[in-house]
């Protein structure tokens, strides 16, 4: 009885920290790395950052997702970091450099002029739908669904190329910790969602 007892003071510990782990994880938040450069200049490849995964998505959030079955090159658990440009319902146009949501001008403080007019391209969700064969065609982001871009958006592989994400495919809301990045990457990150 004493070797059981002996066993279980420390398979009991181990068991409860394994499940705690598990909890925070699954519902709370988890640490994972950038892959690639389409969120320069506010997220750099290979920087960490935590997903919050209780937060609301706002516009303008950055959040993590399960990439695999939206773009379809994507391969299984592969997971991309983008900003949220469009919530449900919205209609998103792109003219000039400029964003407009719902025929409104998005701030997009968080990237340079010319980081918004390279790349970026003047479209419509209906002409992007219709360029790639999207399944929705509508001119609005659908029911459970957003519309992403990369904060660098000549290189990004974004909803441009191949539409929506699906809301059950979202992880959370990115945030920068106080030791990454500097004070004005963590602002445009963690404090631009409207």
């Amino acid at each position: 009885m004493k070797i059981l007892r002996s066993i279980l003071s420390w398979i009991v510990p181990v068991l409860v920290a394994l499940l705690v782990v598990l909890v925070v994880r699954t519902y709370l938040f988890e640490i994972v790395k950038v892959s690639g450069g389409s969120m320069e200049p506010n997220l750099a490849d290979k920087e960490r950052m935590v997903v919050v995964k209780p937060l609301k998505l706002k516009r303008l959030s950055v959040i993590v997702f399960d990439a695999y079955g939206e773009d379809p090159t994507a391969a299984p658990n592969t997971n991309y970091v983008k900003r949220v440009i469009g919530l449900p319902g919205d209609k998103v146009v792109s003219k000039n450099g400029y964003i407009y949501v719902n025929n409104r001008p998005i701030k997009q403080s968080f990237i340079s002029t010319t980081e918004r007019t390279t790349g970026t391209g003047n479209w419509t969700l209906g002409s992007l739908a219709k360029a790639g064969n999207w399944k929705y065609q509508g001119n609005t982001v659908p029911a459970n669904h957003y519309f992403v871009l990369g904060d660098h958006r000549s290189i990004s592989e974004d909803g441009r190329a191949w539409g929506y994400v699906d809301a059950n495919k979202v992880m959370g809301v990115v945030k920068v910790p106080f030791w990454q990045g500097t004070k004005t990457h963590r602002v445009n990150v963690n404090d631009m969602a409207s």
